[in-house]
């Protein structure tokens, strides 16, 4: 039991660097090694998952998503942005690979219909300035 808590450990500890590398650098997503993070944090410890959902970089980009109210369209388009990119790396490098090729754009389409048609889009109130 406590390899399996350690190895929930190890695993959201790289989710969170890589996450926190990812809000830093615009080819890298930030948002899918948080909630690596955040989902392995929670299995393996309470306290780990209480400190990290209360860390800024969790509330900036997943506390509203996770909370159920969605994300903004600059993150929806930051991520859909920086999975395309990746996928069509991917799918250059597959051209002998026809079933590769395929199945890669099954995946980028269901992706880009997800992100637009079922995860909600929250509305950035502009700031009143004083």
């Amino acid at each position: 039991m406590k390899i399996k808590k350690l190895a929930y450990i190890v695993v959201g500890c790289i989710g969170l660097g890589l996450g926190a590398v990812g809000s830093v650098v615009p080819m890298l997503p930030a948002f899918p090694f948080l909630l690596l993070a955040a989902f392995c944090f929670g299995k393996s410890s309470e306290r780990l998952h209480t400190w990290f959902v209360n860390t800024k970089l969790y509330k900036n980009n997943l506390e509203s998503y996770v909370q159920g109210k969605g994300m903004t369209w600059a993150a929806k388009l930051r991520i859909m942005g920086t999975v395309t990119a990746v996928m069509l790396i991917s799918f250059i490098m597959m051209r002998n690979v026809p079933v590769g090729r395929a199945v890669l754009a099954g995946v980028w389409v269901f992706h880009i219909f997800y992100f637009i048609f079922v995860v909600k889009t929250l509305r950035v109130e502009p700031a009143i300035e004083s």
